[in-house]
């Protein structure tokens, strides 16, 4: 087992560092503890009835199994894997990658210990095309991994629709199970019809389980697997912050704790969350987090039915290259924001600085220091200008950056949604606002049972010249 840990640290949200008008008070975290601690039990029961399936992912070895199997059907002859999927269906896999591969992974044969991963989440003809001109001669070396639940999703079946048609006049028509991964519903949708129909291997979306929350399922695990990342450890890690996550004890709860400290600033005014992490390998998690929080949490209605208009912001920002692009901002404009700063205390690599010139003794005091202890020198120095500010700031400190303890981050958030959404009183498992635009593309593609909505969208889409300057 692997003895890396992350920890949530909250004390720079409290009003003992930055004050009674924007920090919490001792009674105020007292009062939060006592509204959130009996939603605990709550979400633990809900678990036990089947009613949050996300949160069984960790436990089911059959899925991993079947993962790493398919894998090592592979493991030979695939020299490039394709992800075609969007939003859920492809933010778990990149930032798996990210996170836990090297930087060079897709350059360098040496660094690499599986396929070149390519993730495809959206439709621009000028990046998918160059990519297709890239790999259309690469063909006998590539799997592609179609992500979809229903296979209706317009920018996943159009990608799929085009590998089709390329792999059959390049390798012929038989050749598509051969090159192509189905991860989709087990017995119904779209997508499902035509992996029967075409006999391809398949993977299965887990039923009741969003796209947002299914990065340790086969959704994000068989890109990992593919790519050499070590999936058992990633689901022991999640495993060990689900029995954290899990605890009565509101103040031994990272999860109660992160969602009520959040619940608290948003009622106050910071309806802005800002997730900076001072790790590059770390910076697509907070892609996969922005997904997670806004689509979760954005809601117009309670579970009242009352029109409530709730849901934080999430901000991505990334350390130390946006302390030059935002920080003015983040102390000087509104106090709207929270801050949670990712903060790794050992990296796998770490590279000495070199002397200063003799022309430029002034930089001397940086010869002879790591690269990490100035990237978390920065963090300090950023955190402590915001405290500064009155700004309030959480961290999460990550032992090192492994596939343990990327696992317990991952379930960490997934689990403070669900806390969150009950403090807002909203259902963090829908997503309601999404359908309308996946209806009006249809019928701007000319879907026939769209027809009527392409009348209504027409006006709007029609260029009123005056307005065009």
């Amino acid at each position: 087992m692997s003895n890396s840990k992350i920890g949530l640290y909250y004390k720079n949200v409290m009003a003992d560092i930055i004050g009674s008008e924007h920090g919490i008070t001792s009674q105020q975290m007292d009062d939060l503890a006592k509204e959130t601690a009996p939603l605990i039990s709550k979400l633990n029961a809900e678990r036990n009835e089947g009613k949050t399936p996300y949160r069984d992912l960790p436990y089911k070895t059959e899925i991993s199994q079947d993962v790493q199997d398919l894998a090592s059907r592979f493991e030979e002859e695939c020299e490039n894997l394709v992800v075609l999927g969007i939003g859920g269906s492809a933010l778990g896999s990149i930032a798996l990658q990210t996170a836990l591969n090297p930087y060079m992974y897709n350059l360098d044969s040496v660094q690499r210990e599986g396929p070149r991963l390519f993730v495809f989440d959206n439709v621009d003809p000028q990046q998918f095309g160059s990519f297709l001109d890239w790999t259309s001669d690469k063909l006998e070396k590539t799997v592609f991994n179609v992500i979809s639940k229903s296979g209706r999703t317009s920018e996943t079946a159009a990608q799929f629709m085009i590998v089709c048609q390329m792999l059959s006049d390049i390798l012929g028509a038989e050749s598509l199970r051969d090159h192509v991964v189905a991860t989709t519903d087990a017995k119904k949708g779209t997508l499902r019809t035509i992996t029967d129909e075409l006999r391809l291997r398949c993977l299965e979306v887990p039923d009741g389980v969003g796209g947002r929350f299914s990065v340790l399922s086969a959704v994000g695990l068989f890109s990992a697997a593919m790519c050499g990342i070590d999936i058992d450890l990633l689901l022991e890690g999640a495993r060990d912050m689900d029995k954290r996550v899990s605890d009565t004890n509101f103040s031994q709860n990272p999860a109660a704790i992160n969602a009520a400290i959040q619940h608290h600033f948003y009622n106050r005014g910071k309806n802005i969350s800002v997730m900076m992490p001072y790790c590059y390998a770390l910076k697509d998690l907070c892609d996969w987090y922005r997904q997670l929080w806004a689509e979760s949490l954005g809601k117009e209605v309670n579970l009242k039915g009352e029109k409530v208009f709730v849901g934080p912001t999430p901000v991505k920002a990334l350390g130390t290259t946006d302390q030059h692009s935002q920080v003015q901002l983040y102390r000087e404009g509104p106090n709207d924001k929270l801050f949670t700063f990712l903060q790794v205390d050992n990296f796998d690599k770490d590279i000495e600085i070199s002397p200063a010139p003799d022309c430029a003794p002034e930089l001397g005091f940086l010869a002879g220091a790591n690269l990490s202890r100035l990237l978390n020198s920065e963090k300090a120095a950023t955190e402590y200008a915001l405290l500064q500010s009155k700004r309030p700031c959480l961290t999460v400190h990550f032992d090192k950056v492994d596939a343990y303890s990327v696992g317990q981050f991952i379930y960490l958030y997934e689990v403070t949604t669900s806390f969150a959404g009950a403090l807002f009183d909203i259902n963090p498992y829908d997503q309601p606002a999404v359908e309308l635009g996946k209806e009006a593309t249809f019928a701007l593609m000319g879907h026939p049972d769209y027809q009527d909505l392409a009348a209504k969208i027409q006006p709007v889409n029609n260029i009123d010249e005056k307005f065009m300057v």
